[in-house]
């Protein structure tokens, strides 16, 4: 008889926060507010969601969340605009460095989740 496998491990919004408050300990995070979402739901779903926006006067954010049910892997959203948004050589490049900012933080938020995995048991090292 074979042993049911355990119940993938969850990353509960207070394991993302305990993350998220790591990666600004140790980044340099700027204007960047970046916040776990609350979300709705079973107990059973995956969570995940980050947002990541500036805390200037921007209507720029980007989200990142895990690709799927018990997927280590994360992923960054841009959300669409409807208008052009005009802006100066620094706005630009302020721009940048929140996207590069954001792409750190996702892929912080992989390595710990693959560790995470890990030290569950349910994945190989």
């Amino acid at each position: 008889m074979t042993e049911e496998a355990a119940f993938p491990p969850r990353r509960t919004r207070e394991t993302l926060i305990e993350w998220v408050s790591d990666f600004q300990t140790q980044t340099d995070v700027g204007d960047a507010e970046i916040i776990v979402a609350q979300q709705e739901g079973e107990a059973t779903r995956d969570t995940g969601l980050v947002v990541v926006r500036p805390r200037s006067n921007s209507a720029m954010a980007v989200y990142m969340q895990p690709r799927g049910f018990d997927e280590p892997l994360w992923e960054v959203t841009l959300p669409a605009r409807e208008d052009e948004v005009p802006m100066s050589a620094l706005q630009l490049s302020s721009l940048g460095t929140f996207v590069s900012l954001a792409a750190t933080l996702c892929t912080y938020l992989q390595w710990r989740s693959l560790e995470w995995d890990r030290a569950s048991g349910r994945h190989d090292a």
